[in-house]
């Protein structure tokens, strides 16, 4: 079953189209991740599903109903902006009971609505305080509580984590995918930050001028990249390029020939120009590198230790690269070491669309 389908969508701003002719089937319980990077319309997106935004062209359905001009209020759906717009002058309590109250709820039934909620994010300690005596983080559970007291089936994650500092935000990553295995409710989540993409995601729509690029899962797009774009925009630190040309069973690059036996085309006979795309964490040093299909003598030209990595910067056969290494392996500026790396799994874009091969 859906729970948000989306067809045929188009938003534009005078002249300027934002989403083109966009459709996603988001099931239910999924967790959804839009990524892309600024401009790209992932948050436009979450907006038209919100009622924020009144859409060009298109419909958008939530739980088989077609809300697409159905009021915000009328969606069923709870929203976590990236600010935290909590109301200075009430309590915690006082902004998890705010809308419900507006509802004209009765108060038996938000009491339970905000012990449940505040239970789930473990800030029954923080009721009785005001968003000044409140950190970052304990502000923006705050804000997601106040979107599960409305106990809808969708919920909509506009960059939550962006204002908070970085262990924060890996906490609070944590404790959102908690939430979404204990609630199992819908949620599609807004980010610019693959990291944040890949570790709560069950699929992944990758986002570029009003588009979905890719959907799928973390491991496809991460593996299976369908364009020179998303391979660039998945991996930290970024996939290398090689640029080049195939002639036969083999990639040349520079003044080297790497074998493309076992490469998964997926139409035979491929030739002409291309970028082999290799992930740094594929290339190996050492012994290991003599095993791979491809392997070079590099000297290591710039290295960055980052405690249980460090990347190294080099040049392979004239073209730049760079690859990781175990964070306790002594590595020197000018060093010479033996690479190594399997072209069978790397990723072949053809040079004219970008497209893979």
């Amino acid at each position: 079953m859906h729970s948000v389908e989306i067809r045929n969508l188009d938003l534009s701003f005078g002249a300027v189209k934002v989403l083109r002719e966009l459709n996603l089937d988001i099931g239910a319980g999924e967790f959804l991740v839009l990524l892309g990077s600024s401009g790209c319309g992932k948050s436009t997106l979450l907006n038209c599903i919100a009622g924020l935004l009144d859409v060009s062209d298109g419909q958008i359905f939530i739980n088989g109903e077609n809300v697409t001009w159905a009021e915000p209020s009328e969606r069923g759906i709870g929203m976590v902006f990236q600010s935290y717009a909590l109301y200075p002058q009430m309590t915690v309590e006082g902004n998890l009971s705010f809308g419900l109250k507006n509802a004209r709820m009765p108060k038996p039934e938000i009491a339970e609505r905000v012990a449940r909620a505040a239970g789930i994010l473990q800030i029954e300690p923080l009721l009785k305080r005001k968003p000044s005596a409140l950190s970052g983080g304990q502000r923006q559970r705050v804000a997601i509580g106040r979107a599960l007291v409305r106990d809808v089936d969708v919920f909509l994650f506009d960059e939550p984590l962006s204002n908070l500092d970085a262990k924060l935000r890996a906490d609070l990553r944590v404790e959102i995918k908690r939430l979404h295995q204990r609630l199992k409710n819908t949620i599609i989540y807004v980010t610019h930050d693959q990291v944040e993409a890949m570790t709560l995601a069950d699929r992944i729509a990758i986002m570029k001028d009003g588009a979905i690029q890719q959907l799928g899962s973390p491991d496809e797009i991460y593996n299976r990249p369908v364009n020179k774009y998303v391979a660039d925009f998945i991996g930290s630190p970024a996939m290398n390029f090689l640029e080049g040309h195939i002639d036969g069973d083999n990639f040349h690059f520079g003044d080297a020939v790497a074998p493309l036996n076992g490469y998964p085309f997926a139409v035979t006979g491929q030739t002409g120009e291309a970028w082999l795309g290799v992930r740094p964490e594929h290339v190996v040093t050492g012994e290991a590198a003599h095993a791979q299909p491809h392997n070079a003598e590099i000297t290591v030209e710039l290295y960055e230790p980052m405690g249980a990595d460090t990347l190294v910067w080099t040049t392979l056969a004239n073209k730049p690269l760079h690859f990781r290494l175990d964070g306790q392996t002594p590595v020197s500026t000018g060093e010479v070491m033996q690479i190594g790396f399997d072209p069978a799994r790397a990723s072949l874009f053809s040079k004219a669309t970008e497209l893979r091969l």
